[in-house]
């Protein structure tokens, strides 16, 4: 395993291909408040980031990421458009013995914020990093979480119910729980039988923490749900179809028309234009692994194109990743979004697996 020496000399390397791209380098402070970024990660990085206590600031961490804080800096202050690299440490528990995962490592970042052309914004980080990459001869797989939100969005059926499905998309077990349950596929938990027939409260008081007035608007929405249709077995199908769907980026766009999907129209229209955008660059689409599903275990604030560089040992975590999240810049600009993409590279891991010169 590479060594910080080796890990950082092989980092100012991929950060010097970034500033040669154009972008302006952010240097955000190791120690993060973790109040107000913690929400904005998934609950993987929640679980293992290095949280403390300051007795003037309240709760710290130390940075498990970059682009929550650079995202940050740029809604506060930044001029648009912008592009920006970094290259620092990050930290993070890990639960992995014997693995080539450790706790504190580099991270080379690039993150683009433009508003002239999304999609080409897109394939400019993609075709970015895999230039940077290309000596390792690395497995990449690019996304969309955008096709999942939009075929969520349109199913028939109760806002509440979309919305819980969207929150869970990034959790695919119990995505999978809910569309079964909201198909009516999978029992009703007794405990919400027993709440919505009234022998919860059969004379017995309230136990929690939530409010009278909540409990009641918490019951209402559940009777709600009890006596609205079960989503069609047409549509589970269908969104089962498209959370397995894995083929050549080429091929993507023509599969998931086949899908069936009208709600996917707009997001198949902004992927071609990408593929259209990552051929122009150089990037062989029919070598371009594409899943519907990647990234659904990465980062929460990931809201569209999402790719990844991986080994072909399959221990090894990503060597690297990103996406697009327009939007993290809506919550972190008070309401104003910019779209905007990036991702990271590991050092460390490029370093182990024989450098880039």
């Amino acid at each position: 395993m590479a060594g910080k020496a080796q890990s950082r000399a092989v980092g100012q390397h991929i950060f010097a291909a970034f500033e040669a791209a154009g972008a302006t380098e952010v240097t955000p402070d190791i120690l993060q408040p973790a109040e107000a970024l913690l929400d904005l990660y998934g609950e993987d990085i929640r679980a293992r980031a290095y949280v403390t206590t300051d007795p003037l600031h309240g709760e710290m961490m130390l940075r498990p990421d970059f682009t929550v804080p650079v995202v940050q800096a740029h809604m506060a202050e930044g001029a648009e458009p912008a592009r920006y690299a970094y290259m620092g440490e990050v930290f993070r528990k890990q639960d992995h013995r014997g693995t080539a995962r450790v706790a504190e490592y580099f991270q080379a970042g690039y993150e683009v914020f433009d508003r002239t052309d999304p999609e080409a914004a897109d394939a400019e980080v993609f075709a970015l990093f895999a230039g940077v990459l290309k000596p390792l001869d690395l497995n990449a797989t690019i996304g969309d979480i955008g096709l999942l939100r939009a075929a969520v969005e349109g199913l028939d059926t109760l806002p509440a119910r979309k919305a819980a499905l969207s929150r869970h998309i990034w959790r695919p077990k119990r995505f999978h729980q809910l569309l079964q349950r909201y198909a009516g596929l999978s029992p009703v938990p007794e405990s919400r039988v027993a709440l919505l027939s009234g022998a919860a409260q059969s004379g017995a008081p309230w136990i929690g923490l939530r409010s009278a007035e909540e409990m009641a608007a918490r019951i209402a929405t559940l009777k709600a749900d009890a006596e609205t249709a079960s989503i069609a077995a047409e549509d589970v199908a269908r969104l089962d179809a498209l959370f397995a769907l894995r083929c050549t980026a080429d091929r993507a766009p023509a599969m998931l028309a086949d899908l069936g999907i009208a709600a996917l129209s707009p997001a198949i229209e902004r992927l071609e234009k990408r593929l259209a955008a990552l051929d122009a660059k150089g990037i062989d689409l029919t070598a371009l692994a594409f899943e519907a599903s990647h990234g659904r275990a990465t980062m929460e604030y990931y809201d569209g194109f999402v790719f990844s560089f991986e080994a072909a040992d399959p221990a090894l975590p990503p060597v690297a990743s990103g996406g697009r999240y327009d939007a993290l810049t809506r919550v972190l600009g008070g309401g104003r979004e910019i779209p905007a993409v990036g991702g990271v590279i590991r050092p460390g891991l490029v370093a182990d697996l024989g450098g880039l010169s």
